[in-house]
């Protein structure tokens, strides 16, 4: 089918503006549209795309994709059901889209640090993921670098130190916090700018341990790759290993059987369900609840234990693969999922009514940490911390993959924006997501898990709803192998919305602020 024989290219022109109809459009393998504007029309078509409130939620760089440049930048924008991907051509030198999309400043600094890409005109140019001890002129995703040992400095001259933005005035003080923790966390720091206990102002640094985790799947095959993705976050393993096979097997036009998709669907929800446990629990923690946070802990530790059983992993690794399932899931260990989501049912609304009976819990969570519906698309914030604030972008809905065109959830945003807005979004996702796993399990499908794969060359983008929210990768193949992968975790992004939710409460609200949104550490630094 040509791009002019697809129904919706009409649609991807008028969003391009009044120059679209001029551009040649490649529709991709998994629905995505590519675009090649040329520099003279690339502004235009960002100013065109900003006007239609189309939100930027990726740029990354690839080498060696064009024959006429060294790199292109893929910027990746979503406008409700469409997907479209600007190509730009650049020797290592463009201009700053960041004033336009405030999203693109941490992208546009990691493709500096990562390529050695500049930006003219950007307004934030320090480091992002290359802290000061990294040599000058180290770029590690660049071709020319092969993984091996770096050797960094011993000191850093305090002209050179991270320029934090420099909050003064009578009464305000700092109060830095990190990048060591009292508790076994990943590194981060946190700066408060604040006057008495009030935070008017918080930097956050995070990239303490780059794992260089889209370099190491370079030269791989994809199924080798598969760990890879499963290492970018823990608690998204299905997730991530998800979207990185789906990316594959568009590219391989490999087909998944009916019975994987339904079983792959399970272990997604049940690990979403994992997941907003463990943030509740916490949340009750930090507001010195213990007895709702764990009753949340031990029913946490039964959905562990019950992932094991189905899978033989409490995270539920090494079970998604190109094609399919590694294994199938028994009949007997259905069942058993099956009375064990009836019981659990039963035992969260037990615990859930007593947590919100509970009038200090409540004013703990009512009007702390309030993000702003107007933040969530110049930020692209996603997943239930936009839910709670009036957004209704869901990955399983706005681009339903696998059978979630027919199994899609239903979205219950709020508006408040507050903790207790999240913590509520949290617990219906958690009921909606009980209720998918018993439609699913009542017409799971009889069939093989796994299809066979013959791993083609090609590209594809892969976007998927972690239980943070929206999760971007991005799979090249080349000769059987991978050439680029490129993974963006919602946490990437919903970073950025703290910095803003902490303005106006208190230090000793931060905590709970910070674990209702449940950012990922590993998720963003890799």
């Amino acid at each position: 089918m040509t791009t002019d024989e697809i129904p919706d290219i009409a649609d991807v022109r008028q969003l391009l503006g009044p120059g679209g109809a001029a551009l040649q459009i490649d529709r991709g393998c998994n629905g995505e549209y590519y675009v090649a504007p040329g520099e003279r029309g690339f502004l235009q078509v960002i100013t065109n795309l900003a006007a239609r409130k189309c939100v930027l939620i990726g740029l990354f760089c690839v080498e060696g994709f064009s024959a006429s440049a060294r790199f292109s930048l893929f910027y990746v924008f979503e406008k409700k059901t469409r997907i479209i991907i600007l190509i730009r051509d650049c020797d290592g030198r463009t201009s700053s889209v960041a004033r336009i999309f405030p999203s693109a400043s941490w992208f546009e600094r990691e493709c500096r640090d990562g390529f050695g890409v500049e930006f003219d005109g950007a307004f934030d140019t320090r480091r992002l993921f290359l802290h000061e001890t990294y040599p000058d002129g180290f770029h590690p995703l660049a071709r020319s670098f092969r993984n091996g040992p770096v050797v960094t400095r011993q000191s850093v001259d305090p002209a050179d130190e991270y320029p934090f933005r420099n909050v003064s005035g009578e009464g305000v003080y700092q109060v830095p916090v990190g990048p060591v923790h009292a508790g076994i966390i990943e590194p981060g720091h946190f700066r408060f700018s604040v006057i008495g206990e009030t935070i008017f102002n918080l930097e956050v640094r995070m990239f303490y341990t780059h794992r260089g985790i889209e370099k190491l799947a370079e030269g791989k095959t994809p199924q080798e790759s598969v760990g890879v993705a499963e290492a970018v976050s823990g608690d998204e393993s299905v997730a991530n290993a998800g979207a990185f096979c789906l990316a594959v097997e568009k590219i391989s036009g490999t087909p998944v059987p009916e019975r994987a998709w339904y079983l792959r669907t399970i272990l997604l929800e049940m690990e979403r369900i994992c997941s907003h446990l463990g943030d509740q629990a916490g949340m009750l923690v930090d507001v010195a609840f213990p007895l709702g946070a764990a009753q949340f802990s031990v029913l946490r530790e039964d959905v562990f234990r019950m992932n094991a059983r189905l899978t033989g992993s409490r995270f539920m690794r090494g079970v998604i693969v190109p094609g399919g399932l590694a294994q199938d899931v028994s009949k007997a260990d259905l069942s058993a999922l099956a009375a064990f989501t009836r019981q659990f049912r039963k035992r969260y609304r037990v615990g859930l009514k007593i947590v919100l009976s509970t009038t200090s819990v409540i004013d703990r969570f009512a009007t702390t940490g309030v993000i702003r519906k107007y933040l969530l698309r110049p930020l692209n914030i996603t997943g239930p911390a936009a839910r709670a604030s009036g957004g209704r972008v869901d990955v399983r809905v706005n681009h339903p993959y696998g059978i979630y065109d027919r199994f899609a959830p239903a979205m219950k945003p709020l508006n408040d924006g507050d903790v207790l807005s999240r913590f509520t979004v949290k617990a219906a996702e958690i009921l909606d997501s009980l209720d998918l796993v018993d439609r699913l399990l009542a017409q799971v499908p009889e069939g093989p898990v796994k299809g066979d794969v013959a791993v083609g060359d090609g590209y594809a983008l892969a976007l998927v709803e972690s239980a943070r929210g929206q999760n971007l990768c991005w799979v090249r193949v080349r000769d059987g192998l991978i050439d680029r992968y490129k993974v963006r975790t919602a946490s990437f992004c919903n970073w950025q919305a703290i910095e803003h939710a902490v303005q106006g409460n208190i230090v000793p609200d931060f905590p709970v602020i910070n674990k209702s949104m449940n950012l990922s550490y590993a998720g963003t630094d890799l």
